[in-house]
């Protein structure tokens, strides 16, 4: 995916998901971090692009719910989770909605 290159936001979002995730299969510790760290920042620029696209507020609803505490990203899970709930129409994918169900329970 960084070989892609390409710069939507949702592009983005995903990218920083795929990092986040991939940091667990990274052997160094130091290199987990730095991983994971990139992720974050992709997340968050993706974000700063396009702040109302739900899908991309669920990338990082999903990745803050389950990245390790001791990480310090999970400022924003409340925020998310509401902005999800109010918009969650906007998501056009019946697989995605499937994931916001498992993962916010009403």
């Amino acid at each position: 995916m960084e070989k892609e290159k390409n710069n939507s936001a949702v592009y983005l979002g995903y990218l920083g998901a795929y990092q986040t995730i991939w940091a667990n299969h990274v052997f160094s510790p130091l290199e987990k971090l730095n991983t994971f760290k990139k992720g974050k920042k992709n997340i968050e620029q993706a974000i700063r692009i396009q702040p109302k696209n739900a899908e991309l507020r669920f990338i990082r609803f999903s990745v803050q719910k389950n990245a390790p505490a001791f990480l310090g990203y999970r400022s924003n899970l409340k925020e998310d989770e509401e902005f999800i709930r109010k918009n969650r129409d906007e998501i056009g994918s019946e697989i995605i909605s499937k994931h916001i169900d498992a993962l916010i329970k009403d």
